[in-house]
Order: structure tokens, then C-alpha cells, then sequence
């Protein structure tokens, strides 16, 4: 058998056994609350226009913003073997100072509080 066959073989025996123990490992047992079309705890027959904070959407929106940003400075490393590592520091600091730059606005105009 050759190498890729013989990995190909143990990855489907390894997910077959795992979707067998999946199967039958968690115990069954439904309630009130699992057998309700929602899980989230709200009511399905009330009222759809309850009021929501927008401020959890912001708080949201800020943490992505943020995530982004270190997917965007990962290569960073990689920067100094290019023919002007210079060049790369600038533009990464241009972007750490415009996220640094909007998070202190946010900070000062309250956007940050959790509690109003």
C-alpha cells in the first residue's frame, strides 16, 4: 500500500469511528426548552418588536474591526525581507495609528460604555 492510501484509509476510519461515537455517546434528553423551536429564551408568541440595545452591535462591529487587524499585520514579519523594510513600518504604522487614532474617539465619545 502506498503512503497516500494508507492516510486516506486511517482518515476514514478515524471519522467513521468518530461520527459513530458522536451518535451515540450524548445522552437524549429532551425538555421544555430543547423541544421549542427557539433556544435563545425569547418567547416565539410574543411580541417581534422588543427594543435592542445598539450598542452591543457596536461593541460587535469594534471587535471585528480589531480582529481584522491582526490578520492584516500577520505578514508583518515577512516585511523586512522585501527591498524596502522601511517602506512596510511605514504603512503598518500608518494603519496601527488611524485603528489607534478611532479607538480613542470611541473611548471619548462613550461608545465603549457597556452600561448607559
Amino acid at each position: 500500500m502506498s503512503l497516500v492510501s494508507t492516510v486516506i484509509t486511517i482518515a476514514a476510519a478515524l471519522s467513521l469511528v468518530l461520527a459513530f461515537v458522536s451518535f451515540w455517546l450524548p445522552l437524549i434528553s429532551p425538555d421544555h426548552e430543547k423541544l421549542s423551536p427557539y433556544e435563545c429564551g425569547f418567547d416565539p408568541l410574543g411580541t417581534a418588536r422588543l427594543p435592542f440595545s445598539l450598542r452591543f452591535f457596536l461593541v460587535a462591529i469594534l471587535f471585528l474591526l480589531f480582529d481584522l487587524e491582526i490578520a492584516l499585520l500577520l505578514p508583518l514579519p515577512w516585511g523586512d525581507q522585501l527591498a524596502s523594510p522601511g517602506l512596510t513600518f511605514l504603512w503598518t504604522s500608518t494603519v496601527l495609528g488611524l485603528l489607534t487614532l478611532g479607538l480613542i474617539y470611541e473611548w471619548l465619545q462613550g461608545g465603549l460604555d457597556w452600561a448607559e
